[in-house]
Order: structure tokens, then sequence, then C-alpha cells
């Protein structure tokens, strides 16, 4: 009897645990999943091949990099994450920036030429 009600405790146990989302997989996104999840379908077309065809860098947040990010980031430093084979013609490559937690996408924008 004891061991049926042990079976049965850890199971229901395993069952809200697994419904509070203490086992969500979400917080171990690479970067550049993150990145791409906050693309439209428009820039997701312009990723010819995969999302980790891309290029992560911690840069420091300049003059240019404060354009294109959220106004409420305040850090100094911020991830770019450069999707490679993005450029066109007319415009260069494709950059999503990304807060230092590596979950929160601050901004995006498009390289110059």
């Amino acid at each position: 009897m004891n061991k049926l009600v042990f079976i049965s405790l850890l199971i229901l146990l395993s069952i809200i645990l697994t419904g509070c989302n203490l086992f969500d997989s979400k917080h171990n996104l690479p970067i550049e999943m993150v990145a791409f999840n906050s693309l439209t379908n428009e820039e997701k077309d312009l990723i010819p091949v995969s999302p980790k065809d891309s290029i992560v860098k911690k840069v420091a947040v300049n003059d240019d990099i404060e354009s294109l990010i959220d106004n409420d980031y305040d850090k100094d430093h911020v991830y770019s994450v450069t999707f490679n084979n993005t450029e066109t013609d007319s415009s260069g490559k494709l950059v999503v920036f990304v807060n230092l937690d590596k979950k929160i996408v601050v901004g995006k924008g498009i390289t110059s030429k």
C-alpha cells in the first residue's frame, strides 16, 4: 500500500511541476533563436539557410546602435546577432540586438553597406 501511495505522489508531483513550467526549456534557447523568433515573416524570408548562420558579438552601445534599440535600454553593451546572406542590392545585413541576459530583443535594423 505504501508503494502505491508513494508512486501516486511522485506522479502527482511531476504533473504539478510540469504544469508550473519549472521544466521550461525556453530559458535555454540559443541567442540566435531568440533573435530569429523576434523577426517578422518577411524578415525571416531573407534568411536563406538557417538562423544558426549568423554572427553573435557583444558590442558597446554607440550612437549608431542607440538609434536602433529601445530607448529604455540603459546598459553599455548589447549582443548583436547579424544574419549572414541577408543583404540585398540596396541594403546591408539584418541585425538583431539582444540584451545581456540573452532573452529579450531590444532592437533590430539593417547594417549599412
